[in-house]
This record gives C-alpha cells, sequence and structure tokens, in this order.
C-alpha cells in the first residue's frame, strides 16, 4: 500500500512540474529551422515566438507551453535576423508612396535601411521623418544628416572656405538634426560640395554628432588615385575620428582602379592600427566588381563642378576652360580602365542607356572624354564602372569589422541583389566566408556599429525583425544588362512582429518604422 503511495505521489509531482511549464501566448512561432541568432557561429534548432512586435522566446519549444495564432514550419530553412544594410539610396524611395514600400530591399531579406549616405540626405530629418510615418514604410529606417546638406544650407555648392561664423551656424544645423533623431552624420568627400571641405572643418562638425553619441560615416576622399589617394583618405578618415572622438564607418571600402588594387592589406594593416589604439573604425562592403556613381562624379574634374552641373557644363564648353576640362576628363577615364569599362546604366536618353562610354565616343565621332559632356546634358546619369580587383574584394570581405552593405541605388544590381549575392557567391559556391559571418556581419554588427538598439540578433526582448530564406534557391537575379530583378528564395520576413513576406509573396504591409537616435 505504502509502495503504491509513493508511486501515486511521484506522479503527482511529475504532473505538477508538467503543469508548472511557463505559458507564453505569441502571435508567430518559428519551429524546426536552422537558427543562426545573429551572433554565434554555429546555428541552434531553436523555436522562436513572438508577441505583438517583440520576440517573447528563444529556446526549446517542450520547455514552455506555447500558445500561437499562426505557426510556420522553417524545415529545411535558415531563420535569421533580419538583416540591416548600412548604406543605402532608398530614401528616394521611401518618400514617394507609390515605392515606399521598399520591395527592392525588403526582397533580399533586408529589414531596416540607413539612409542618408555619401553627404547626401534629404533635409531636414524631421520632415521626412514625419513624411514616412505618415504614408508608411515597408522596412524600417535609420536617418543620417548628410554633411552636403548643411554645406548648401550655409555656403551653397561653391567652392568656398567658410568664415568662423558660418562654421557655428553649420554646427548649429548639425546639433538640430541630432535633436530631431539622426544617428549620426555622412560625407562624400569625393563629391562636391564635400570634396571643398578641409579634414579640420570636417572634426568642427563631427564633434558635434560625438557629443551626441553619433556615428561618423563617410564616402572616403579618394578610394583610388584622383586626388590624394586612397591610403591618405583612410588616414584622413582616422584622424577625423580620432580628433573628434567618434566612431568612423567607410562605406563601400574598395581598391578602386589598377593604380591601387592590392592595396587591401595596407589599407588592413593601417585600420588595425588604429583599432588597436581604441579608435572605433569599421567598414561596410557591396560584392561586386563594378562601382556605380553619377558620370560627373566617376570622370569630371572637381574644380570644374563648382557651383553645381550647369556650371560644370559651361566649362566644358567655354574656350577659356574646355582643354583643361577635356585633358583632366581623359585622365579620369584612364584611371577607371578606359571608356570601355564604363558602362551607363540611367539615362533618360535610351540612345545611351546601356552602352559603353567607348561605344557612345563611337557614336558621336569624339574622343571619349569629350563625349561625356553631351552625354551629361541629358539629365542625370550614372555608370557603372568595372575596376576592381577579387584579391581586394575578397581580402575587405574576410575582415571582422566589414559588414554587409548595398550602397543600392538606381541602374546597379546591387541595389537589389546585395545580401543574396554575397550568400549565394561568396558563402555558397566560392566559400569565402561561412554563413555565421556572413548572417553576424550583416545583423548584429551593423546593429552595433550604428548603435540601433534592440535590432540585429535573436534575443527575447528584442524588436521581431526575422527572415527565414531557403538556402537553395537564396539568390540574387539581377545583373548588368536587367539591375531590377527582384531576388528570390526568401520565404518569410516578419518586420516589428508583423508579416511582409510569406511564402516568398510580398503581403503588402508597411510594417516598418523611422527609428530615432535615444
Amino acid at each position: 500500500m505504502r509502495y503504491k503511495t509513493n508511486i501515486i505521489y511521484y506522479f503527482m509531482i511529475i504532473l505538477a512540474f508538467s503543469c508548472a511549464k511557463d505559458k507564453t501566448d505569441a502571435d508567430i512561432l518559428i519551429i524546426n529551422g536552422t537558427v543562426y541568432n545573429g551572433v554565434d557561429t554555429k546555428p541552434s534548432n531553436n523555436a522562436i515566438a513572438i508577441k505583438d512586435d517583440k520576440i517573447v522566446f528563444v529556446g526549446n519549444p517542450s520547455e514552455v507551453n506555447i500558445k500561437a495564432h499562426k505557426t510556420i514550419d522553417a524545415m529545411g530553412l535558415i531563420v535569421s535576423p533580419g538583416f540591416i544594410d548600412p548604406h543605402t539610396h532608398a530614401d528616394r524611395e521611401l518618400k514617394d508612396s507609390a515605392t515606399s514600400h521598399n520591395k527592392p530591399f525588403l526582397l533580399q531579406g533586408i529589414t531596416t535601411v540607413v539612409v542618408g549616405n555619401d553627404g547626401d540626405s534629404f533635409y531636414p530629418t524631421e520632415k521626412y521623418q514625419k513624411l514616412y510615418s505618415e504614408q508608411g514604410i515597408g522596412t524600417n529606417a535609420v536617418q543620417l544628416i548628410g554633411h552636403h546638406e548643411i554645406l548648401e544650407a550655409v555656403i551653397g555648392k561653391s567652392d568656398v572656405k567658410p568664415t568662423p561664423e558660418e562654421m557655428v551656424k553649420m554646427q548649429e544645423l548639425v546639433q538640430k538634426e541630432m535633436d530631431a533623431g539622426a544617428f549620426g552624420m555622412s560625407t562624400g568627400l569625393y563629391y562636391a560640395p564635400g570634396s571643398y571641405t578641409s579634414t579640420n572643418e570636417v572634426i568642427t562638425l563631427a564633434k558635434i554628432v560625438a557629443e551626441n553619441d553619433g556615428i561618423y560615416d563617410t564616402h572616403l576622399r579618394d578610394e583610388s588615385s584622383n586626388t590624394i589617394g586612397l591610403i591618405a583618405s583612410v588616414q584622413e578618415a582616422i584622424e577625423i575620428g580620432r580628433k573628434a572622438k567618434l566612431p568612423i564607418h567607410i562605406s563601400h571600402i574598395k581598391c578602386l582602379g589598377v593604380d591601387v588594387w592590392h592595396q587591401s592589406d595596407s589599407v588592413i594593416k593601417i585600420i588595425e592600427n588604429a583599432r588597436n589604439e581604441g579608435i572605433e573604425v569599421t567598414a561596410n562592403q557591396y560584392p561586386y566588381d563594378a562601382s556605380g556613381t553619377s558620370l560627373n562624379a566617376a570622370v569630371s574634374p572637381r574644380w570644374a563642378e563648382s557651383g553645381g552641373k550647369d556650371s560644370l557644363l559651361y566649362r566644358a564648353s567655354h574656350p577659356k576652360f574646355r582643354d583643361r576640362v577635356f585633358k583632366e576628363t581623359k585622365i579620369n577615364i584612364a584611371r577607371r580602365g578606359g571608356p570601355k569599362k564604363l558602362l551607363i546604366v540611367k539615362c533618360t536618353d535610351s540612345t545611351f542607356l546601356g552602352k559603353t562610354l567607348q561605344q557612345i565616343a563611337k557614336l558621336l565621332d569624339m574622343p571619349a572624354e569629350e563625349a561625356v559632356y553631351p552625354i551629361l546634358k541629358t539629365g542625370y546619369v550614372r555608370v557603372a564602372s568595372f575596376n576592381m580587383n577579387p584579391y581586394d574584394i575578397h581580402n575587405f570581405m574576410k575582415q571582422d569589422w566589414v559588414v554587409t552593405g548595398s550602397d543600392g541605388n538606381t541602374g546597379h544590381p546591387r541595389k537589389y541583389g546585395t545580401f543574396p549575392r554575397k550568400y549565394h557567391k561568396y558563402v555558397k559556391q566560392d566559400s569565402i566566408i561561412d554563413m555565421a559571418t556572413f548572417i553576424n556581419g550583416s545583423t548584429s554588427k551593423t546593429a552595433e556599429i550604428f548603435k540601433i538598439p534592440k535590432r540585429g540578433k535573436l534575443q527575447k526582448g528584442y524588436y521581431a525583425d526575422v527572415i527565414i530564406f531557403n538556402p537553395k534557391t537564396f539568390k540574387d537575379k539581377a545583373d548588368y544588362k536587367d539591375a531590377f530583378q527582384y531576388a528570390e528564395g526568401l520565404e518569410y520576413s516578419i518586420i516589428n512582429g508583423k508579416l511582409s513576406v510569406e511564402k516568398g509573396t510580398y503581403t503588402g504591409a508597411l510594417n516598418g518604422r523611422v527609428l530615432k537616435k535615444n
């Protein structure tokens, strides 16, 4: 009798423990997936429960009693934090209700985009925060204040040195934008009018960003051998970080053109030394061997751009300036590998679109350096330059301080394909990096660099930005012949706890939010 009593007693204890399992109510439960949490180097088989806009459970589902309204069986699929793209020009889509879904980025698995890069932002920050929030956006957005906007608001687009009073005014504008919620300031020191700015002037503004715990994001003054050279430009960026006492982030790190091929070893050593010194230096990279920018930025001399594009075209046609303009344009074309390496990817005139500069020069029956300017007269023109070396691409990609970034802009396939391409080519096909390196460098590391709280990890209490992709089919489709093809293989995208992509199809929901600093 005592034996039976003990059996009943122990059974009641087991039953009590079973009934005492924590109960979790969830909107979405993800099970059976191969889970990369954004931090660890090895995956798990953890379940993930989402309630409202947060992750409420990560672990073994047998340990808790989860009641979910929707269960996603991710068997055979990869579960990851949503990708964070640190360098985009997606604000051009976000401001328009017809394109605010941000599908070119969304269908890559990107759930948060940083906008306002290269010194070029929509200004003022607060105005566009309001616009994005009222009309809705498809992904989260992090805003940077563009250095060009600050310059143009105070001294315009010309090559002039600001007075002390004008520098104070610019500092005040930077502070106002940081107060509005910008995460930092971006510069495009390669582009006019940023190229006219001295290092000390940048440091003066960067100190305001530092006082607000912001980041300095930069398109280097020179990624090639156009002016001060690649090495000196990296050293300049580090000096800005050192003197302004803030983290610096180098956008689309590369060795652009044959003059600087294989300088990645030197650049990496310089950056490692700075990091050892205590300066926070990081970078992003897109996985393509062709860069992309405006045609005038690629080949026209900066001095000729002072005052804007109209001034450039005037100088290119004026007898006093045109010989010098053409001579320096010719040098810049050669630096980028010659006219056959320059492909027009965006142009309102279909006569030029999809042709190389060499083909257009032959069509117009004039030297390539002169053909540039009739093309520019048609409007805004973008060019892809095929002038990077695989050695440098691989070398930078392997560094733990380099994260994935698209620099997504119209006409280049990177806008539609960066993240899937990096996985498909450099993880799956070429084994340059492994899966965890790719995912961690596309999620948590980027969030940490830009100080974006509670995103980039699959962790309890974090915002529920989660993607699920098929490792067999996740790949880019866009190329230089058709740069507007959506990526494939993304099965689910959950942004702020809501489904944005379900079974490979965009749901039509605008689940993104404008994220504000502090």
